[in-house]
């Protein structure tokens, strides 16, 4: 197999990987356990499924350490087309990565209130409840705030992908537009969070279209064989 086919093939594997532990722990973990606005549900919901819970901070720390190795995959892939644009989407989607196991403190913290040691007697349950809520509050709003890097990463990536040639161009344009999708909700999140619910719905399909169809082609369809070591390109 030809090196540039191998290497996308990996990229899409990897983004594989990544992608269903993300899902799981943005998604679907939130959708079953959180309940808004009311700590005790919520926190009846996670000591009922403590295990589920755990598995979500886990699958969070799989999801951004495949990360790390996804754009490196990506990285030896694109950085003949433009090592400037490679080396921003490098350096922006890593910087997502510290914040992201960061995050997952939030989660520790919730879960080691909900769980009642010893020496947190001296609250009432409600009172616990209601600070693991604070916490999980802060675990979304931390997955906001890096959806900022989600986001900006995706410019320099889709620009790559529409000068590559080796990719179709569409897929480039999604990401671009899945970057703005990104920076929509986050941005909205911070500065008019009354209007949050209504932009994560009108954006909802744009981020899940930018990367599901480049993910799908390089693991399926790798990338087509061309002299991109020729120094002429």
């Amino acid at each position: 197999m030809h090196p540039t086919k191998k290497t996308a093939r990996v990229a899409g594997l990897l983004y594989l990987l990544m992608g269903i532990p993300a899902t799981f722990s943005m998604v679907y973990i939130p959708r079953t356990l959180i309940v808004l606005g009311n700590a005790t549900a919520t926190a009846n919901n996670i000591l009922a499924s403590e295990m589920l819970f755990r598995i979500g901070i886990v699958s969070e720390l799989i999801f951004a350490t495949a990360f790390i190795f996804l754009v490196r995959a990506l990285y030896r892939l694109l950085n003949g087309v433009n090592k400037t644009h490679a080396s921003l989407m490098v350096t922006l989607a890593l910087v997502s990565v510290p914040i992201s196991f960061l995050n997952v403190l939030n989660e520790i913290a919730a879960l080691a209130l909900l769980r009642g040691a010893a020496f947190l007697s001296v609250f009432e349950k409600r009172q616990l409840d209601a600070l693991a809520m604070v916490f999980l509050g802060l675990h979304r709003y931390g997955f906001l705030v890096d959806a900022i890097f989600w986001g900006l990463w995706l410019f320099p990536f889709g620009v790559l992908v529409i000068k590559s040639g080796f990719i179709p161009r569409i897929t480039g344009v999604l990401l671009i537009v899945g970057c703005f999708a990104w920076l929509a909700v986050s941005l909205t999140s911070l500065l008019l969070p009354s209007y949050l619910n209504v932009v994560t719905r009108l954006a909802t399909l744009p981020q899940a279209a930018a990367e599901l169809p480049i993910m799908l082609w390089l693991l399926i369809k790798g990338a087509k064989v061309q002299p991109l070591d020729d120094p002429a390109s």
